[in-house]
């Protein structure tokens, strides 16, 4: 199969056309990269963009040229260092890394490399999740703005009119405009009052109240209120009210917790925290690690830190509850948690985790999410569970083979917020 490649020069804003149909092009080895990339992220840092490295053979284009067919044995003029039969070693490729030896043999080419936007990282990232494309808009969405008073403004529509700031700059344009001729009237006035003391000239006296009387009619001929007087309310678009909510990530490192399920429960806390910063400003991440005991751990050592052991599932609960009471008890932040686990857990532990989360967590919480990762059949810690589902609505779990199982669970959540 071959690929004619379009080397004609571009069109007017041709440019996203052309960039698309290379995405498209390389698509696998920019999937590659993404998923590489959030391995190595934070889930805070999750949404920029990524610098792509595709090698140089992937992007290899064919060419074509005229053959003379058949077989010719050539021997060129001036060759005093082969025969026909020869083998010729390969010069060695060049490297695009900078910690390769110098040589003086040997050439190549680098590695092709481009940066993808936010929206195409996170447009991979969804892709992997098997969000629909409504979802994956939303998500990528930018912050959510609110209309704001920011003064006032010459322009704008009647509904929008200030009446008492229009008033008050018609009232100082009538007096601006008005002055110089109240000072003129008092003049007038004054010097008729001292006429008619003295007995002056009558055609004096007409000539001033002449005066007035234009100056008066001037004076009336001042409108009241003018087009230029008149202020409108200005809104701008500001982010909504700073509002701050706590993200609990619970994740169960006991021994059977590979990278695999970690992976997934990885994407699964970014999803929800994607979530999360379209309706929060400020959100705090809270890592809670659990075996047989639970730590309260940065985000480095939630993922990758090799402490192993049993599993005790109500020691993260316990940890939780604790954090809520001592920092987060004041009722100014939106509290939010995400459990992942394979669901095993120790026999008798289970009702404990079910009494703790219906007694003391769930009602301090926004939404409760648990995700089971390859459980089947589902043991002890999910028939709990199934009890709390069926009495709190704010509590969503479900079973996970994959990371394009994940989406069901968030599925949920947008619905609920629909609703409301």
């Amino acid at each position: 199969m071959s690929q004619i490649i379009d080397r004609r020069l571009n069109g007017r804003n041709k440019n996203a056309v052309n960039r698309q149909r290379f995405i498209r092009r390389y698509r696998a080895q920019i999937k590659r990269a993404v998923s590489d990339a959030i391995g190595d992220r934070s889930i805070s840092d999750i949404d920029s963009g990524e610098r792509i490295i595709i090698p140089s053979k992937d992007i290899a284009e064919p060419t074509f040229r005229h053959g003379q067919g058949g077989e010719r044995n050539i021997i060129l003029p001036g060759n005093e260092e082969f025969v026909s039969g020869d083998q010729l070693q390969r010069p060695q490729a060049g490297s695009s890394r900078g910690d390769s030896q110098a040589s003086n043999e040997g050439e190549g080419n680098d590695q092709f490399s481009f940066q993808i936007s936010r929206e195409e990282f996170l447009d991979f990232f969804f892709d992997d999740l098997a969000l629909p494309d409504l979802i994956k808009t939303q998500l990528a969405t930018l912050v959510e703005t609110r209309p704001a008073r920011a003064g006032y403004s010459q322009q704008g529509i009647p509904a929008n009119i200030n009446i008492v700031r229009s008033l008050q700059g018609a009232l100082a344009r009538r007096i601006a405009l008005g002055g110089s001729k109240r000072r003129r009237i008092r003049e007038l006035e004054e010097t008729l009052e001292k006429l008619a003391r003295n007995g002056g000239d009558n055609e004096q006296k007409k000539t001033l109240q002449e005066e007035l009387r234009n100056l008066h009619k001037k004076l009336k001929r001042i409108p009241f209120i003018d087009d230029f007087d008149l202020r409108y309310n200005n809104h701008i678009d500001i982010p909504k009210p700073i509002t701050q909510a706590v993200m609990f990530c619970l994740m169960d490192v006991s021994g059977s917790m590979d990278e695999e399920r970690k992976d997934i429960a990885k994407r699964f806390f970014i999803l929800l925290y994607l979530f999360l910063t379209r309706q929060y400003e400020r959100i705090e991440l809270v890592f809670i690690r659990h075996h047989t005991s639970a730590s309260e751990v940065d985000e480095k050592a939630f993922f990758h830190a090799r402490e192993t052991g049993g599993t005790v599932v109500s020691s993260a609960i316990k940890l939780m509850d604790e954090i809520i009471r001592e920092r987060f008890s004041h009722g100014d932040w939106n509290l939010y948690a995400a459990q992942a686990s394979d669901g095993d857990n120790w026999g008798d532990d289970s009702p404990l985790c079910r009494q703790l989360l219906d007694d003391r967590i769930l009602p301090q919480l926004q939404y409760f999410a648990y995700i089971e990762i390859g459980a089947q059949p589902h043991q002890s810690l999910w028939q709990e569970y199934c009890q709390i589902s069926d009495k709190h609505g704010h509590f969503a779990m479900q079973a996970i083979a994959s990371a394009s199982d994940i989406y069901p669970v968030f599925h949920k959540l947008f619905k609920k917020q629909a609703r409301g």
